[in-house]
């Protein structure tokens, strides 16, 4: 086994599909295990460490959400979902609830090969991170990608630590949705930029409503304004 190749674990339970995609990508780069639902995929992880979580949202049993949800209580492993569902409702949800991405079913195979090799260079495509950053009781260190409270790692989705990274980078100055989404490769439009910076005000601000770190200016975008 070629420990240099990206690991993926793809969970769905259609088996035609899991299989064709095991095959389709690792033929393109990857070293794939494939599982039939969240418990056999919970299987599969205490077995074999992975880079990233292809998963499909509509499961018998635990579905993709609450698979996702709950893995986000204990991992930052990134998580690409799939579905049939494609409203925008649909994609926030699965994005509030822990996914990195979201592609919607059908798709084609390139377009999932794409997102998936995007989302596993999004944090070796910042370029050489600034200092760490105060924010309030919490430290940031973009280097690491670690947000620590009172010497205690505070756990961030690799999303999130990106986002964070890029508004680091430029204290001070307003970065739009546009430039985010650049910067960090987030796919899902500004309102996945939203909800990203809404998850990351839980974790740094001591009042999420009212933000005093990571201010949104009307209009133009967000700013990081560290101690």
């Amino acid at each position: 086994m070629n420990e240099e190749l990206p690991h993926v674990l793809v969970v769905d339970d259609d088996n035609r599909l899991r299989d064709l995609l095991g095959k389709f990508l690792g033929e393109h780069g990857f070293m794939v295990v494939i599982a039939s639902d969240a418990a056999d995929a919970r299987d599969k992880m205490t077995l074999f460490a992975f880079d990233i979580i292809v998963l499909d949202l509509m499961m018998p049993g635990e579905s993709g959400l609450d698979f996702a949800e709950d893995l986000r209580t204990r991992s930052k492993i990134p998580i690409l979902m799939l579905t049939a569902m494609g409203e925008p409702e649909n994609r926030i949800e699965g994005l509030e609830r822990g996914a990195d991405d979201y592609l919607v079913k059908p798709f084609e195979p390139k377009e999932l090969l794409l997102r998936l090799h995007n989302i596993l260079k999004r944090l070796p495509s910042l370029s050489t991170p600034p200092a760490d950053v105060k924010l309030g009781e919490v430290m940031f260190s973009p280097g690491r990608g670690e947000l620590i409270r009172h010497g205690q790692p505070i756990r961030l989705t690799d999303v999130e630590s990106a986002l964070l990274g890029a508004l680091a980078r430029q204290p001070g100055e307003i970065l739009s949705r546009d430039e985010l989404i650049e910067l960090t490769g987030a796919s899902g439009g500004g309102r996945a930029i939203d909800v990203q910076v809404t998850r990351l005000r839980r974790k740094i601000e001591e009042q999420a409503k009212l933000p005093r770190y990571l201010q949104t200016v009307r209009g133009k975008g967000y700013v990081l304004r560290p101690d």
